[in-house]
């Protein structure tokens, strides 16, 4: 069974049969990121021709900090295996196998697209998700080849070097004032956003899904005037919801109490929510709060803001309002970053 042919993706089967085995686990736990769920079905099957049970999570998975722990332990399941990024969480009382699940895609067309867009620029950061990190150093060369100096962050907390995930683009800020401009490889704009408004860089993206290029600056700047009319909003919410995330690596509890007193400090009364899924649908049963403070995923606050009734904050944005930080420190700490 080669589940990665399907949709052009490793999923290490070998390697999941490996430990299976190797840990005796009688239940399997899959999870995975919206895109690669076609192809839970025959992982399921894989898992099942070891001899384990295997459960498939429908519930979204938004990343490396979201481990399905405590719904493992309801199944009584005995090893979790999360597809799609990097170990992030590194303690769980389940055993958690992380499988990147790496592209098997060609990048080059999508890069040599990119580069008329780069003309105007000499030095280049190159970054991208996990799926591509493999193809990073080929992505180099063929811009090096074009006369470009090209330079990749180191991997810092992260597990490899030019990697991004949503809420840490560190490794391009270290090299931001280096570099002209920044090329991401990858599908979507999300990350691209976040190297541009982490940097304040003229930003491409060179997309190998749909085969194309394209600059992302304009509607980073869209993106940031859509912010701060959204904390202007907020400027005169008398109470506010604190947003607390219960995902294993989504809980910032810490910042949700400082958020708290922030908010106390300037005379707002403050309430604390948790839950796991934090949507626009399960908190309009909260009718006397009039802005929200969210704590956990920061894509919460980003992806879709028009889908919240009330304003809708990061937490270093809320600091913003508060007075604690300016607004020009907190692009320069990050937009997306906890």
């Amino acid at each position: 069974m080669l589940v990665d042919t399907m949709l052009g993706f490793n999923f290490e089967e070998d390697r999941l049969k490996h430990e299976i085995t190797r840990l005796g686990a009688r239940r399997v736990l899959l999870q995975m990121p919206q895109g690669l769920k076609p192809a839970a079905t025959q992982l399921a099957q894989l898992v099942e021709s070891c001899g384990a049970l295997s459960f498939i999570m429908v519930d979204p998975c938004y990343g490396a900090c979201d481990i399905a722990q405590s719904e493992a332990e309801h199944l009584g399941v005995d090893l979790i295996v999360h597809f799609g990024h990097t170990q992030m969480v590194n303690q769980t009382k389940i055993p958690t196998l992380y499988i990147e699940t790496h592209a098997n895609i060609q990048i080059t067309s999508a890069v040599q697209q990119a580069i008329p867009l780069l003309l105007a620029y000499n030095k280049i950061g190159l970054t991208t998700s996990i799926q591509h990190i493999e193809s990073l150093n080929s992505a180099k060369q063929l811009l090096t080849n074009h006369g470009k100096t090209v330079l990749i962050g180191d991997a810092g907390q992260l597990c490899y070097a030019g990697q991004l995930i949503g809420c840490n683009y560190s490794n391009a800020k270290t090299i931001a004032t280096k570099v002209d401009a920044f090329l991401f490889i990858g599908g979507g704009i999300f990350h691209a956003l976040g190297v541009a408004l982490s940097t304040d860089k003229p930003t491409i993206i060179a997309d190998p899904y749909d085969n194309r290029a394209y600059p992302i600056t304009d509607q980073a700047q869209r993106l940031l005037k859509q912010r701060y009319a959204n904390l202007q909003a907020a400027k005169d919410a008398k109470t506010v919801g604190i947003l607390v995330g219960l995902k294993l690596g989504q809980k910032h509890l810490t910042q949700a109490l400082d958020a708290k007193a922030a908010a106390e400090k300037s005379g707002r009364l403050a309430v604390l929510l948790a839950g796991r899924e934090l949507t626009p649908e399960a908190l309009m049963d909260f009718p006397n709060i009039d802005a929200y403070i969210n704590t956990a995923c920061p894509r919460i606050s980003l992806d879709t803001p028009s889908k919240f009734q009330k304003p809708t904050l990061t937490i270093n944005e809320f600091m913003v309002l508060c007075g604690e930080i300016s607004w020009i420190d907190m692009l320069k700490k990050g937009l997306f970053e906890n």
